[in-house]
């Protein structure tokens, strides 16, 4: 039986929620401590954990078929590989920073600038299209080290939260790229793994549109309804019951979470009462 061969990061928050999204897709991994490979038992999938940096190679022989991995390390390591899915999670930016005592006035502080980091090819393109170069320092590891032991005069690392740039005394002063994680594939991939591919595909959308909506109900006086439910998206059109309390309705309805409480503002202030909302597991469209 044909299997199709996924690679996430061995360790880390990546792995945590690359993990957690194929449980939400209903697949169950047999995963012992400290393997490198483990079998999903109601699923046609094989799991690698594999480091971060090395996913792009293993794509690119066809050792993997598909990868969950951030898109930044494509940027710098597998530009020429394919993403299929952007999943939403493990989201980051790409940044140059500097001491906090450090006047920065502009892009052009970085001519002849030392400057360590993990991520050279994004360094390189990025200046070379300000007309700036400079002098990299790789460094595999904790970068934020080194403007403080004179080893750089700046870096350029993932942040997160800032809390690392915080504690070594550094500022960010430029975003290069912002990052998420993303679904890609081997250009090796057989036919076979397609189809599976797709299938999973179907899953992860489920999922993810889950994750991004948030379903509502509520109770509206009817000689308002129409006010509330031009303010109510819903998938088609908002379900509309009526309640057993006479000229009062009940309204269904699925809200983008990223517009959550500006909607919430909006039905409450139109009149809206009673309003119920519930997070969704999944949603097939």
């Amino acid at each position: 039986m044909t299997k199709i061969k996924i690679a996430v990061q061995k360790s880390g928050r990546l792995n945590e929620d690359s993990l957690r999204l194929l449980k939400d897709c209903g697949i169950s991994i047999d995963n012992g401590k400290d393997q490198l490979k483990a079998s999903a038992r109601n699923f046609p999938l094989e799991v690698f954990y594999l480091r971060n940096g090395d996913i792009p190679q293993y794509l690119r022989d066809g050792v993997v078929d598909i990868a969950i991995l951030g898109e930044n390390t494509l940027i710098e390591k597998g530009t020429d590989l394919e993403i299929v899915e952007k999943l939403g999670f493990s989201k980051c930016k790409v940044s140059l920073a500097v001491p906090k005592s450090t006047a920065y006035e502009g892009i052009q502080f970085f001519q002849g600038k030392r400057i360590a980091t993990s991520y050279p090819n994004t360094v390189n393109d990025f200046l070379a299209e300000k007309g700036i170069k400079a002098d990299l320092h790789i460094i595999n590891g904790s970068v934020e080290i080194a403007p403080n032991i004179g080893l750089a005069d700046a870096i350029c690392d993932i942040v997160s939260s800032g809390s690392t740039l915080f504690k070594n005394n550094l500022k960010e002063v430029e975003v290069m790229l912002k990052s998420e994680a993303v679904l890609t594939v081997s250009p090796k991939m057989s036919k076979e793994a397609t189809y599976i591919l797709e299938r999973l595909r179907f899953r992860l959308q489920a999922v993810l549109k889950g994750r991004a909506n948030k379903y509502v109900l509520l109770n509206a006086p009817n000689e308002k309804l129409d006010d509330i439910i031009d303010l109510l998206p819903g998938m088609r059109s908002p379900t509309v019951l009526p309640l057993a309390q006479k000229g009062w309705s009940s309204v269904h309805s699925v809200i983008d979470a990223g517009r959550f409480w500006e909607i919430i503002d909006s039905i409450k202030e139109a009149g809206a009462e009673g309003i119920l909302v519930c997070s969704i597991e999944k949603m097939v469209v």
